[in-house]
């Protein structure tokens, strides 16, 4: 059924000289005449059969009908405009596909990217997960971030995070078990992740224990898991300090060692060819490589 609409134009007129009370104020709002306003304003009457407006002179007020009138016309000018700057809004949001591995997602970047929504509020960000090579992820994405520099056609890789990695635990776990030096780990449980195999056999060696047997080791499936392990105070883990960074800088994880640190492993942001002009993915760009200096330079402090 159609609806039985009066003049658009009539009550947009109308809307501004009740909200006044003045003819006068509402041409000079609307960029028209005094007689253009009360044209507009006699027609809306017309169509509607009775009075809004009483005239004195020159001045005006508003009658009982038009002051109800009046409040339902402002609250449906309001909805109009609130539905159409929604609308505006997103038809200039740009979003932005990024793909990155579960525990980095998890301890690095989630921490951090509520700074870059404030910051870019009409840029959206959908983040998916996945350990998968860049040329072979699923999911179509902007953005792949990856530990390791890989070969990925239809990709530009940028660097923007380099992190060590040394032993790490909780410090009540210290409490009861000392680490004074990398020997003393034969006392304690080591945790290990299938994710990142070799990464205790290649510190022990660099640190001179290589033929180091601890009490016990327990493996993991995930990263993200053995590092939970470390914080609920299960044992020593190693620790990338870009990961584990908040986590030292609150306490809830401490380095017992200042080293050796194991050659930095180093984060691509790996960036679709086709979107590598885009303003909201040099943005996005740009945070990433600030956010990797700032914390290369806490993880450098901490550890």
């Amino acid at each position: 059924m159609a609806r039985r609409l009066p003049p658009l134009n009539s009550l947009k007129v109308f809307e501004a000289a009740a909200r006044h009370e003045s003819f006068s104020a509402a041409a000079a709002e609307l960029c028209v005449t005094h007689g253009a306003v009360s044209r507009h304003v006699a027609q809306l009457e017309d169509w509607i059969g009775h009075a809004l407006f009483l005239r004195h002179g020159r001045r005006v007020a508003l009658t009982a009908p038009g002051r109800a009138y009046l409040a339902e016309i402002t609250a449906a000018f309001d909805r109009i405009a609130l539905a159409t700057s929604e609308q505006v809004q997103a038809a200039r949001r740009q979003v932005i596909r990024v793909n990155a591995p579960t525990t980095f997602a998890l301890r690095w970047l989630l921490p951090r990217l509520s700074e870059f929504q404030l910051a870019h509020p009409a840029v959206e960000v959908r983040l998916t997960t996945s350990n998968a090579p860049v040329g072979k992820i699923r999911d179509e994405v902007d953005i792949a971030i990856r530990g390791g520099d890989q070969q990925a056609d239809g990709y530009v890789a940028r660097e923007f995070l380099a992190e060590g990695r040394l032993p790490v635990c909780s410090p009540r776990l210290l409490e009861t078990l000392p680490l004074r030096r990398p020997a003393d780990l034969a006392g304690h449980t080591l945790l290990h992740s299938a994710t990142y195999p070799g990464m205790w056999s290649e510190w022990l060696e660099a640190s001179g224990n290589g033929g180091l047997v601890p009490r016990q080791s327990l493996q993991l499936e995930h990263f993200y898991l053995t590092l939970q392990a470390a914080l609920d105070g299960l044992g020593v883990a190693m620790g990338p300090t870009a990961l584990v960074a908040l986590d030292v800088k609150e306490g809830r994880l401490v380095f017992p060692f200042r080293g050796p640190v194991l050659p930095p492993w180093r984060y691509y942001a790996y960036v679709s060819a086709r979107r590598a002009g885009d303003e909201a993915i040099g943005s996005f760009l740009a945070w990433l490589e600030a956010a990797g200096a700032e914390a290369a330079a806490a993880t450098g402090a901490l550890a």
